[in-house]
């Protein structure tokens, strides 16, 4: 596990958010695509095995987001598949149970969740929203980060500013506004 290498105890009273975003490969088909396939039950513990991490760490459930996989456009990604000579190696449907894990797994462990799933599929051409079928479009990451940006800005608002607020920087030398220390 990575996690180590980078939040471990002697940083974890740093850490504000930490949004965990995993499923979209794992859910590949495991005759199909056995390199980044993970089985469904694999990839819930592995979600469990990061969250109880992070929480043996100091970091509370109120600092975690886990985001579901986005839906599969089958008929896009497909076409992908089959220029390069693959057979369809996801389907939509096992994509959603992963999402339903991941969900899951948010309520058993009690962190925030952006079920980005079943969100895009609430949108009429959420199909715009994937560029190939399966990785996000820029749509795609505008979409995601609106549906982001709530819990994380309700999970950060109680910080405190680093710089000084826009209006109160000296236009004529911002460096002397910008530099440390300022009060």
């Amino acid at each position: 596990m990575i996690q180590p290498q980078v939040i471990n105890k002697e940083n974890a009273s740093d850490v504000v958010l930490v949004i965990i975003f995993f499923g979209a490969n794992d859910s590949s088909l495991k005759e199909e695509n056995p390199q980044q396939h993970v089985p469904l039950e694999t990839y819930k513990n592995n979600l469990r095995d990061m969250v109880h991490y992070l929480l043996g760490q100091g970091i509370g459930p109120e600092k975690i987001i886990l985001i579901t996989p986005p839906p599969l456009d089958e008929a896009e990604w497909g076409k992908v598949c089959k220029e390069k000579g693959l057979k369809l190696n996801r389907l939509n449907a096992v994509t959603g149970q992963y999402a339903k894990m991941c969900c899951e797994v948010a309520v058993e462990k009690q962190t925030s969740c952006v079920d980005l799933y079943t969100y895009m599929q609430n949108e009429k051409d959420w199909r715009k929203f994937l560029s190939d079928g399966l990785h996000l479009s820029r749509e795609g990451s505008q979409f995601l980060a609106r549906c982001l940006s709530p819990i994380a800005q309700d999970k950060t608002d109680h910080l405190p500013f680093i710089f000084p607020h826009w209006d109160s920087i000296d236009t004529s030398k911002p460096e002397k506004s910008l530099l440390y220390p300022h009060n």
